[in-house]
């Protein structure tokens, strides 16, 4: 599973809408259709790619198919999120620290890197 392709999927509004709508209780696409208000051929297709992107899996009822979003899907989200959580939290904000990738160079007063990409100091 990729962020990106999820993050994708998830970022279409009638996407994220029908996904948040998904979180509360399992949908057929009648179902979807009345409560959001679109076609019920809109919603197949957005089903249809959060599905594919492993974000929504279904199960037969009658003559109907119920989607309900797959718990690994929302644990990877989750799991992603709170890396990049964590990442951030451990940067240095200190705006007088200078982290760019000519650091090295920075020993340098000539460096132009630093001077193009920082130029207060």
């Amino acid at each position: 599973m990729e962020l990106s392709t999820c993050l994708k999927a998830l970022g279409d509004p009638t996407r994220f809408m029908i996904f948040q709508q998904l979180l509360i209780r399992k949908h057929c696409t009648q179902s979807l259709s009345k409560k959001l208000g679109f076609t019920e051929a809109t919603i197949s297709q957005h089903l249809k790619i959060l599905h594919e992107g492993g974000l929504v899996y279904k199960e037969k009822y009658g003559y109907h198919m119920h989607y309900l979003p797959t718990q690994e899907a929302l644990d990877f989200l989750a799991s992603s999120f709170e890396e990049m959580r964590q990442a951030s939290l451990s940067l240095n904000r200190d705006p007088k620290v200078c982290q760019c990738e000519f650091r090295q160079q920075m020993e340098n007063p000539g460096c132009i890197h630093h001077d193009e990409l920082h130029p207060d100091g």
